[in-house]
């Protein structure tokens, strides 16, 4: 596991001088989690230390549109005004499919009055975080990340298909934990590991899930927002790797009908800044009253956080009874049909795994609001249920099943508003309803096939 420590100006420096850098991308997150920014030639990254970019690059929809009116204008700028931004030097890793040298550095944006702005997703993850920090906590997160690897495909009209492995065949069954599954792709995962330790990715356990080509990725735990760096690279690194061999890689919450969904589990814990302990323990090892009030947040909070968990309309085809994906809120020890698990530990490692989160969800924007739901439970001494012994998903659905009745229960929840900001919660639902609307305009084959000619 490789620790990166906070880099200044002077060190970062040294790095590109070390690698020989003659390039730089400069990345934002944007609310989707793709990578937007410019790439500069080595000398004018050094002179600048800082680009400008119009403030809505980091504040529009997946399809790249805007709202043209609204409470959205009540936040970003009519006159398209610039943000600045400032390279996180401890974020610098090399690009290890370029051609050239060439590092990529992760940007936090600010206004020209140094504050900054409140609607980047990385800005909403260190507002969380220091909320943690003002009480003296120190929260620890580990994401399991789910894929699927597909043939590609170059018509959005015809459905994925798992891709051909090294035998020269596409897997037509389960294949949970496979060893021999994953080996069918060898050569690309090779590229992955070998891209991966370039970069100083803390990428753990590979393992096979139960879908066709379906993986997941394990991170080491570390403090989320380095997480969330880690994960928005690896999204990069492990989709320009199956280009290279000829195939795609898709963070899609339900990317193949029949197949499960694709989730990003969320471990969680806090620690206390002053001793260092795990406070979900108590001195005995027993849970303490802080892991109760955790889940009772989650409990209370995640329903109306479910627009920043499953951010797509295609993100409520997972969530559906016995797919492996919750449907619920309950909460259990060791028990995978729950949305809010702890998994079996001892009392230092104790923890919460947020099972709800989908693979599509931007890991900023999911880890602050998931914060944000343990939080307000411990501010608020929420106590949960009583915990689920047996299987969850005989219980009734107790998630949004859509999109639009998720975006209604994020701007009803004013406590989540005040934790992530108002003007997060204001651009993040305009720009969600107007995906919405824009899928709304598109016929499926499943209207055409079973209404066409028969009402």
């Amino acid at each position: 596991m490789v620790v990166r420590d906070k880099f200044t100006f002077s060190e970062l420096e040294n790095w590109l001088n070390e690698r020989r850098v003659t390039e730089i991308e400069c990345l934002v997150p944007d609310l989707t989690g793709v990578a937007r920014g410019k790439i500069l030639p080595r000398e004018k990254f050094t002179e600048d230390r800082g680009m400008r970019l119009p403030e809505a690059v980091v504040a529009m929809g997946v399809t790249g549109e805007f709202p043209e009116e609204g409470p959205y204008y009540d936040v970003i700028s009519p006159t398209d005004r610039d943000m600045h931004l400032q390279p996180d030097p401890s974020t610098v890793r090399i690009v290890p499919w370029a051609t050239d040298p060439t590092a990529q550095v992760i940007h936090d944006c600010y206004y020209k009055d140094g504050t900054m702005v409140p609607f980047a997703p990385r800005s909403v993850l260190r507002r969380v975080c220091s909320l943690f920090d003002a009480e003296g906590w120190d929260p620890v997160v580990a994401p399991e990340l789910e894929f699927y690897l597909v043939a590609r495909n170059t018509d959005p009209d015809i459905p994925l298909k798992p891709p051909i492995g090294r035998s020269g065949r596409a897997e037509t069954s389960r294949q949970a934990y496979s060893i021999d599954a994953v080996n069918e792709f060898d050569p690309l995962f090779e590229d992955v590991y070998a891209y991966c330790q370039q970069m100083e990715l803390n990428v753990d356990t590979l393992i096979h899930e139960i879908g066709a080509g379906q993986m997941e990725i394990n991170f080491f735990h570390a403090h989320p927002l380095a997480l969330a760096d880690e994960v928005f690279f690896f999204k990069r690194t492990v989709r320009e790797a199956a280009l290279r061999h000829d195939m795609f890689a898709t963070f899609m919450a339900k990317p193949i009908a029949g197949e499960p969904g694709s989730s990003m589990h969320i471990h969680q814990s806090i620690l206390d800044k002053a001793t260092g302990k795990n406070i979900f323990s108590n001195p005995d090892g027993t849970p303490s009253q802080a892991f109760y009030w955790y889940i009772g947040g989650l409990q209370k909070y995640v329903p109306a956080a479910m627009a920043l968990f499953a951010p797509y309309v295609n993100s409520y085809r997972r969530l559906s009874r016995f797919t492996a994906a919750p449907i619920n809120i309950q909460w259990g020890i060791d028990n995978r049909t729950v949305g809010i698990r702890s998994p079996v530990a001892g009392p230092a490692a104790r923890r919460i795994e947020n099972r709800v989160i989908g693979a599509d969800a931007n890991p900023y924007v999911a880890l602050a609001a998931s914060l944000a739901c343990g939080y307000l439970g411990l501010k608020n001494r929420i106590e949960p249920s009583a915990e689920c012994k047996g299987d969850a998903y005989l219980g009734e659905y107790q998630l949004p099943r859509s999109l639009s009745e998720a975006l209604t229960l994020l701007r009803n929840e004013k406590d989540l508003h005040e934790v992530l900001g108002e003007s997060f919660v204001t651009v993040y639902t305009e720009v969600k309803e107007i995906e919405y609307a824009e899928f709304m305009k598109v016929i499926s084959p499943w209207e055409r096939e079973h209404l066409l000619l028969h009402v």
